[in-house]
């Protein structure tokens, strides 16, 4: 049996799209589709799709953020796979089909799916989350799983193994916590490119710089973590991406203006850090778990 969990806040434009993405696809194994959201108005949508289909549950989070939401419903799910995904993106056909196929291989525990910027290249943000989505974690992902090291997962869209991880901190990214589990317990990661998740970013600087400065937070966070006097290792950091960062995202550009682009990603990345190691080491302003709404993504 499949679970896929649909984890959203006050998302009423995007969830029947999220919804409906998993029930076109023809899913061989017997699953249930779980969508946890707090309000009323993602409540209301979702009570209408179970009514016409039965293996649609809702389960009414708390409120206090997702990862609390995820550590109740770990203990809730009857799946042997467990498949994570947002309420205001939406999957590619086929692409549970394609996950369950990679789980064949028993030594798989982890596997990300494929983010795809559903934004327009044409402007500067929307360029930026092309660059991000394929030059830097697409290419990172293919890497590393053929190389058979850790890598984060995409939260917007990753599947593992029931049953081995019964809860995790809140106050770190589980996309990069739970793949470092399975490793320690002797699992490979998994990437398969073929499941894609589309996605929206935001559409102006200040929510794109509210959400990877929240990001940035969490990882700060998980940086802090040790399993068996183990540090995890590191994906996102300001020393990697300046190290290894502008090599892939210089060959990204394929005109002047992406270039120009590309240049002044790095001026906003590097502010960007900067902010969140002030707000961390100067002000102690901690990433804590909650729900937080990053409004240009949440319309259709």
């Amino acid at each position: 049996m499949i679970s896929i969990i649909i984890t959203a806040y006050k998302e009423p434009e995007t969830i029947g799209k999220a919804i409906e993405s998993f029930l076109k696809q023809k899913i061989k194994p017997k699953y249930e589709l779980i969508v946890s959201c707090p309000d009323k108005e993602t409540t209301k949508v979702v009570k209408n799709f179970m009514k016409k289909n039965k293996q649609i549950k809702h389960f009414k989070d708390p409120g206090q953020g997702k990862m609390l939401a995820l550590n109740i419903l770990f203990k809730k799910t009857k799946g042997d796979i467990l498949i994570l995904t947002d309420g205001d993106v939406f999957v590619s056909e086929n692409s549970v089909k394609a996950i369950i196929e990679a789980f064949q291989n028993k030594e798989i525990g982890c596997i990300s799916g494929r983010p795809v910027s559903t934004n327009p290249k044409d402007n500067m943000l929307g360029y930026w989350s092309h660059l991000l989505t394929d030059a830097g974690a697409h290419q990172t992902r293919q890497k590393k799983a053929k190389q058979k090291k850790y890598f984060t997962c995409s939260g917007y869209l990753f599947a593992f193994r029931n049953k081995i991880v019964k809860e995790f901190p809140r106050d770190i990214p589980e996309d990069a916590y739970i793949p470092f589990l399975f490793m320690k317990k002797g699992y490979k990661l998994g990437y398969v490119p073929e499941a894609k998740v589309y996605v929206k970013y935001p559409t102006t600087f200040k929510e794109w710089l509210e959400q990877k400065r929240r990001i940035a937070k969490a990882y700060i966070n998980y940086q802090q973590i040790k399993i068996d006097n183990e540090p995890l290792p590191l994906m996102k950091s300001f020393s990697k991406e300046a190290l290894e960062g502008p090599i892939k995202a210089i060959r990204y550009p394929k005109s002047y203006k992406e270039m120009f682009w590309t240049i002044t990603l790095f001026k906003a990345r590097l502010y960007m850090w900067l902010m969140t190691y002030y707000d961390t080491k100067i002000r102690r302003k901690k990433h804590t778990d909650a729900w937080k709404v990053v409004k240009t993504t949440k319309k259709s």
